[in-house]
């Protein structure tokens, strides 16, 4: 897959079908986006993002060319959010960017999908346009549950009220947080419970604080997991963090990169009045995770 970032440096050496979006969160409804791309033979598959950097976002750039990868793309773009490119009035853009660039043959854009200066162009902008630019376009209508529409905002009102079962079944998959293993304070080790520490992206939109149940993504496989997400206010944390105990596992992760996802929330996150009965509470969520698990 080819990945470009940063940059408008792109181009197409053949015929592309593409779909266009800020694609946060990589919800079900962006997913049929995917399918129509990607069952495409013949021409190169190719995912156009654009999106300002500065947002709280529900995946990280690297999280979106993680999960993208997982596709059938042959060219994914992250378009920078740059005047040169927003100052394009729509059919500039068709023409400029999607027929010169990426040689489009064929587009599929949500229903809501807006586009060019002043975000004046919207998916009837596409069809009107489709014969004199030579490209065929399918708009694909919203993708609901229980009776609303999957939008990224649905996605962000569950994960910031800690309803990680209704995120996991919008986005087709448990909410994620990617990062390095951080060195922390060793505490989970001198109470027995030895975990992995993770300083997420800043700009990540991460469930509320408190105890969750997870599974964690290595370069070694899944392993299931119970995630503390906060200050950890029994040591007086000064940095908001992930912290995770895996189950059954002993290997050394410092400096790799792991990635958890969020299925369960078990509780707040509370302030103990020592240490001991902190062990005591983390010993009584291990033990409630087994349960979830099994």
């Amino acid at each position: 897959m080819k990945y470009y970032s940063g940059t408008t440096d792109f181009a197409s050496d053949s015929p592309s079908a593409v779909t266009l979006g800020k694609f946060d969160g990589m919800h079900r409804g962006h997913q049929k986006l995917f399918q129509r791309i990607c069952s495409q033979a013949g021409l190169n598959r190719t995912a156009f993002m654009i999106a300002p950097d500065e947002t709280p976002c529900l995946l990280t750039k690297e999280e979106k060319k993680k999960k993208l990868q997982e596709w059938d793309f042959d060219t994914v773009i992250d378009c920078p959010y740059i005047p040169e490119v927003l100052s394009m009035t729509p059919e500039i853009f068709i023409e400029k960017i999607l027929v010169g660039r990426l040689k489009v043959r064929y587009i599929a854009v949500g229903s809501d999908f807006r586009f060019g200066r002043g975000r004046r162009g919207d998916a009837s902008s596409l069809v009107s346009l489709q014969e004199k630019y030579g490209y065929h376009i399918d708009v694909i209508e919203k993708e609901k549950y229980n009776g609303r529409e999957i939008s990224s905002t649905y996605v962000k009102e569950a994960v910031q009220a800690g309803q990680m079962e209704l995120a996991g079944s919008l986005l087709g998959f448990p909410y994620p947080v990617l990062g390095e293993v951080m060195h922390g304070r060793q505490l989970g080790r001198r109470l027995g419970m030895p975990t992995i520490n993770l300083v997420p992206d800043q700009r990540k939109i991460l469930p509320p604080s408190g105890v969750y149940f997870t599974r964690v993504r290595t370069g070694d496989g899944t392993f299931k997991g119970v995630t503390n997400v906060g200050y950890k206010p029994t040591v007086d944390g000064s940095f908001l963090g992930v912290e995770t105990y895996l189950y059954d596992f002993n290997e050394d992760l410092y400096g790799k990169e792991a990635e958890v996802y969020f299925e369960h929330y078990r509780r707040p996150e509370q302030k103990f009045s020592d240490l001991e009965a902190l062990k005591t509470q983390m010993f009584r969520d291990l033990a409630a995770g087994r349960e979830f698990f099994a």
